[in-house]
């Protein structure tokens, strides 16, 4: 009998214990100022942390075409299309740099195996669009200063960069 009323008062115990977080969670989001009374986040860009991947900066001027930033990707979402370079020149000349951030998961698997260390994380979080094909982006159309620049890769560019009637890379 003894047994049985410790186990029914540790059980009860318990029991307040789970409901007193419950309670005190509930009260904490009542008295919590909302998001934008601290951040003015269409205005101003929230902070982010030093290590934070986000999407990806892309140096076209410094790739070399080894398509190993491609092979390394697990889900098979980064895109490179490339020509043999002219005659005196040796190597690749990039024409296409294409990430479907629809399917990334910004593992940062694709920044280590880069020789030319072109491709980083970057800090950008917000790429907000209305359609799929707007996560779409091919840096080698966009402007040089918009895909290297240090916040550049807004909504805005990639839409200006798909004004050219060309259509969505699909890989063969």
């Amino acid at each position: 009998m003894r047994a049985w009323l410790q186990n029914v008062g540790r059980a009860v115990g318990t029991l307040a214990n789970g409901m007193f977080v419950t309670l005190s969670t509930a009260i904490r989001t009542y008295r919590r100022k909302p998001f934008t009374t601290s951040f003015e986040y269409p205005e101003r860009p929230v902070s982010v942390r030093p290590r934070y991947r986000g999407f990806h900066r892309f140096d076209l001027t410094a790739c070399i075409g080894c398509d190993k930033c491609a092979r390394a990707c697990p889900v098979d979402c980064i895109y490179i299309d490339k020509e043999k370079a002219p005659p005196p020149a040796k190597g690749f000349v990039i024409t296409g740099f294409t990430i479907d951030y629809t399917k990334c998961m910004f593992c940062a698997l694709c920044v280590d195996p880069c020789p030319a260390d072109c491709l980083y994380m970057g800090s950008n979080y917000d790429i907000s669009c209305y359609t799929r094909d707007g996560c779409i982006v091919d840096y080698s159309k966009l402007p040089l200063e918009v895909a290297w620049g240090q916040d550049g890769l807004t909504p805005t560019a990639i839409h200006e960069s798909k004004k050219v009637s060309l259509p969505v890379w699909t890989k063969t």
